[in-house]
């Protein structure tokens, strides 16, 4: 049975620096396209940041674009999402996600994800920055 687990959330000032991690079992990590997303309380849920299945490929959304790294280890079947300078606006629930559909770019696959059915999802992780 597919499954992804996030870690790494927290509590942190603004400015200051997390770390995400997903791990993925059951699936061929290495063969997934996957990525983070996010939704805070009464927003809808929107992508983060995609990466492609080797790693060369990524999307930012324009928000976290300078501040976030995405980046993946296929031997660890882990998923990371490096967020630096951190706003009380990044305060949400994070999740990581993951698709073999991969006959998109990797900003169309991000975005399709949030509606798509072929998607594996984790149970979130919570991220709160306070000002």
């Amino acid at each position: 049975q597919a499954q992804m687990v996030e870690s790494g959330g927290g509590l942190v000032q603004a400015g200051g620096s997390l770390r995400l991690s997903c791990t993925a079992s059951g699936m061929t990590f290495p063969d997934m396209r996957v990525g983070w997303f996010r939704q805070a309380p009464g927003k809808a849920r929107e992508e983060v940041s995609c990466v492609s299945q080797g790693g060369a490929t990524t999307y930012y959304t324009d928000s976290v674009k300078g501040r976030f790294t995405i980046s993946r280890d296929n031997a660890k079947r882990t998923l990371y999402l490096q967020m630096n300078n951190l706003r009380p606006e990044d305060t949400a629930m994070y999740y990581c996600a993951a698709s073999a559909y991969i006959r998109a770019s990797v900003a169309e696959w991000c975005t399709r994800s949030l509606t798509a059915y072929d998607v594996f999802w984790g149970q979130g992780t919570q991220v709160t920055v306070s000002s």
